[in-house]
């Protein structure tokens, strides 16, 4: 079979007709056009923001707010002294790049503290960029490492 160009169609159901509103009692859509009787979205106009609740206090004003997402939790990350023993033993020198590379921290991490949870079983420098609390540093010290400031 040819296909010629005067027998082209588009496909069934992808071209609807608009209903045309207002065009007499026999077309289900005349007088009031489908509004129904009276109130305000029955006026030309009489549309009124999302959540409005004609003058009712709305819910999302009703409700307490809540919630607050730290900027400063996104950029610094914790590190406990159990997770330096993951890394490499080629690691003498323990800074931003290093508990990058090891994955204990994600790269969005822009500064780190270590905190003194858990055992530490080798001797680590821990550089300028990461910050030590005071059990953890006891600790690094005890295991044979130091903590440049």
């Amino acid at each position: 079979m040819n296909m010629k160009l005067n027998t082209i169609e588009p496909a069934y159901g992808s071209k609807v007709e608009r209903t045309r509103v207002g065009r007499g009692i026999g077309s289900g859509l005349g007088k009031t056009s489908g509004r129904g009787h009276k109130g305000q979205k029955a006026r030309a106009g009489g549309f009124h923001k999302t959540g409005f609740e004609g003058g009712q206090m709305p819910l999302q004003r009703r409700l307490p707010k809540f919630g607050f997402t730290s900027r400063v939790s996104l950029v610094s990350g914790e590190v406990r002294l159990n997770e330096l023993n993951y890394l490499p033993d080629t690691v003498d020198v323990v800074n931003i790049e290093t508990l990058r590379a090891a994955n204990i921290i994600t790269k969005t991490v822009k500064f780190a503290k270590v905190f003194g949870d858990g055992e530490l079983s080798k001797a680590l420098t821990i550089g300028k960029g990461v910050k030590v609390s005071k059990s953890a540093r006891a600790a690094i010290v005890a295991a044979g490492g130091k903590v440049e400031e």
